[in-house]
């Protein structure tokens, strides 16, 4: 393998990972980034899941600017994937609700293990805070693969946007203490 190859891509797994990543509490100059994120992981990502009207609700519950996800990071301590200086993915946390509020990945990266490490890290911070059980009300794109990742399935869910229903997947898990 090339040096050139290997920082870009590992192929010892099945689905490769971008290793010139790398995961970080978010900045406000990662806003921005962000709201594209979050805009099209809902419309391109979650497609094959979810109606044209669904995601187009989903996607207007928040706005594409980056005053609101500067101010989003102020309410959810925030953690990002940065590849090339650009925020690609991200992860919002409500500790004392012991909750992952979002987690959005670019959809070219779906797939790639940023959401996989994005969660990981998640689940460091989150027990660095003493919280011993983490539960996430997961979208149809995310929530199979959490279960097999270990995630327990606690029930359906819905969420009303603009008029539409958006079923979504109750999870948890238990957190190891260090």
């Amino acid at each position: 393998m090339t040096a050139n190859r290997r920082h870009a891509i590992s192929t010892r797994r099945e689905t490769p990972v971008i290793e010139r990543i790398v995961y970080r509490a978010a900045k406000p100059r990662d806003a921005a980034d962000q709201a594209e994120v979050f805009h099209h992981a809902v419309m391109q990502g979650a497609a094959g899941y979810y109606t044209l009207a669904q995601r187009d609700a989903w996607a207007m519950a928040l706005p594409r600017d980056a005053e609101a996800w500067a101010a989003r990071q102020v309410l959810y301590p925030t953690l990002v994937a940065i590849c090339d200086g650009r925020c690609v993915g991200f992860c919002e946390l409500d500790p004392e609700a012991g909750r992952i509020e979002t987690l959005y990945v670019w959809p070219s990266l779906a797939r790639r293990g940023v959401g996989k490490s994005l969660l990981e890290y998640a689940e460091g911070e989150m027990r660095q805070r003493g919280v011993t059980c983490l539960r996430i009300e997961a979208s149809l794109v995310l929530a199979d693969a959490l279960v097999r990742r270990d995630w327990r399935h606690d029930g359906e869910d819905w969420v009303e946007r603009a008029g539409e229903r958006i079923p979504r997947v109750r999870l948890s898990k238990a957190l190891q203490a260090l």
